[in-house]
């Protein structure tokens, strides 16, 4: 049965925050609110949970899993970034955008693209996220909380409590965040390419 956390959606409490921690680092997967939509998100070296978040979505090792980081720092350490790519992230960040670029040796094999070498990663705009990333001290792998069947997101709290509750092991409940998923722009080549358009706007990216 999964745990419910109510935290501030500005405001976090920290206890709460741990608590969800300590159960990711023991092999969990968690519903947490973003800057976009509500995510599923586990540890990035936890097989087994890796293997259950994808379960729940129900995709295969070709859908790109999202690394979610606090800052910059940690997208250089899971991905190659040359100083144009960093300027355009350094614009965007944080926030709604996910950004596919090549993924160093950092990242193990089962999550980067099996033919690409590449890996997503986003940087969010949001309280809750970004708090449970401090707590955490590393990046979370996630995905849309898009279950299959539906045509959007789930947005509610108590419905992701209901719809998954003996699925995943929690739910950061910070009210409702939104439907719209992340602008998502691949950077791997000599331009940037818009891949699919969300909630972030391309103006601010030069696109």
């Amino acid at each position: 049965m999964a745990h419910l956390f109510t935290v501030h959606p500005v405001d976090p409490q920290v206890r709460a925050l741990r608590q969800a921690a300590q159960i990711l680092d023991h092999g969990g997967i968690g519903a947490i609110p973003t800057d976009s939509c509500y995510a599923l998100a586990c540890h990035l070296d936890d097989k087994a949970a890796v293997d259950r978040l994808r379960q729940i979505r129900r995709i295969d090792e070709r859908h790109l899993l999202t690394l979610m980081c606090r800052d910059l720092s940690d997208i250089g350490l899971y991905a190659k970034v040359d100083n144009r790519q960093y300027r355009l992230l350094k614009n965007a960040t944080p926030g709604p955008y996910t950004f596919i670029l090549e993924a160093t040796r950092e990242v193990p094999r089962r999550l980067s693209h099996p033919s690409r070498k590449t890996i997503g990663l986003r940087v969010p705009d949001h309280r809750v996220a970004a708090g449970l990333l401090d707590v955490l001290g590393q990046p979370l792998l996630t995905t849309t909380l898009q279950l299959p069947g539906d045509e959007m997101p789930l947005n509610d709290p108590q419905d992701i409590l209901e719809r998954l509750d003996y699925q995943i092991d929690f739910v950061l409940d910070a009210g409702a965040c939104g439907i719209e998923p992340t602008t998502i722009v691949d950077l791997t080549g000599a331009e940037a390419v818009l891949v699919r358009q969300g909630k972030g706007a391309v103006e601010a990216i030069g696109l």
